[in-house]
């Protein structure tokens, strides 16, 4: 268990933040971080294009030993959809051929491959949502000889309800169908090993768990898939373009690796050191302590929900860092504004509310809520 981290971060004791599956505070170190790194093109003439480059690999590194994979598979990126995109770019998929996805999934996962369904006249296969929040079972049963790709969240951004890509990428293996993860709602909050999900891609927006700035994404790219075509073509995604004696020559070779789907402009001046100082401090911290101390608040929100009647995923069912739960009777339209003039900020979704703690929030946040959910009830 990690002790109460509020003293990292810039949150007055009044405000109850219950929104990390949307958006996560920055901590105090990347927020000066942030600042150094403006500072930087306030002076341009202090960059240095070098330090870009190396910075972006220390920032690959960091990722990569969050998910158990060597930092040459991954590419920085800005969102998750343009990873997305980089995968339906690089996949097959054949006329009358299946996609699955999951309902209510994601829009950034959805969109594209509804889209390219449509371009190669496939079928898009949307999971229902089970009475029980359990999906594996049905997606198990629906990835066969005529799938061609699954892509699929670590766990529902909407309640938190997981999924077992273990068993699910071990099915797609089997049938020869292309696995592609979002795990931007499960890395840096709880343990993921590439090396037993075996995904052919994997996408993690960096602004949530990842504690990251905005507009800024990691893709994992399986190393029999990094030979493909990226979304974009520029200097840094290529082999050295100039001489010794200053000639340009166009390289006709890409990076190592998965760098070659890496995002033009990734060298932001901002971004990178923010970044780096939060998957610096994730690291330390470490996504298993993370998850088991999160889990003792999810698990006591999840007790006092079911004492007032609302509706859950079991604890085998669901992940330890966020949880959505969902009333007896409907919530009112003003729920989250009456919340808000409380200082209290998390998310509705789907019929019922989202609670996703950090190390900054301790049970007497959950008891707040509660007591003001009593009081609107």
């Amino acid at each position: 268990m990690i002790p109460n981290q509020r003293h990292l971060f810039d949150i007055p004791s009044d405000i109850t933040y219950l929104n990390c599956s949307s958006y996560s505070p920055l901590l105090k170190q990347v927020y000066e971080a942030g600042q150094r790194g403006l500072e930087r093109k306030y002076h341009s003439w202090n960059i240095n294009p070098a330090v870009l480059d190396e910075e972006a690999e220390i920032l690959r590194g960091l990722f990569a030993s969050l998910i158990g994979a060597p930092a040459n598979d991954i590419a920085i990126i800005p969102s998750t959809a343009y990873g997305a995109a980089t995968a339906a770019a690089n996949l097959p998929l054949g006329s009358g051929r299946k996609v699955i996805v999951l309902e209510d999934q994601f829009p950034s996962n959805v969109y594209c491959w509804r889209e390219l369904a449509k371009d190669r006249e496939a079928n898009l296969i949307t999971i229902a949502r089970p009475d029980d929040w359990d999906w594996t079972p049905a997606v198990l049963a629906e990835i066969d000889d005529e799938t061609d790709i699954v892509s699929l969240p670590h766990n529902h951004w909407i309640e938190g309800s997981r999924l077992d890509l273990v068993a699910i990428g071990k099915q797609c293996r089997n049938k020869g169908a292309a696995f592609v993860v979002d795990a931007t709602q499960s890395v840096g909050a709880m343990v993921l090993d590439i090396s037993e999900i075996q995904p052919d891609y994997l996408i993690c927006s960096a602004y949530k768990w990842l504690l990251c700035p905005y507009t800024l994404a990691f893709l994992y790219v399986a190393p029999k898939h990094q030979h493909g075509r990226p979304l974009e073509q520029h200097r840094k995604n290529h082999g050295p373009d100039e001489t010794p004696g200053g000639n340009l020559e166009y390289s006709k070779d890409f990076t190592a690796g998965a760098r070659r789907f890496d995002m033009g402009e990734r060298g932001n001046f901002i971004n990178l050191p923010m970044a780096i100082a939060a998957l610096t401090q994730l690291n330390a911290w470490g996504p298993a302590a993370i998850q088991e101390t999160l889990t003792a608040l999810t698990d006591f929100a999840a007790d006092e929900a079911a004492q007032r009647g609302w509706r859950m995923p079991e604890k085998n069912k669901r992940v330890g860092h966020y949880i959505g739960i969902t009333p007896p009777t409907p919530l009112a339209d003003d729920t989250i504004a009456k919340l808000e003039n409380e200082k209290i900020y998390l998310t509705r979704r789907g019929k019922g509310l989202r609670i996703s703690p950090h190390l900054f929030n301790d049970k007497q946040d959950i008891e707040r809520l509660f007591a003001v959910l009593d009081g609107l009830a």
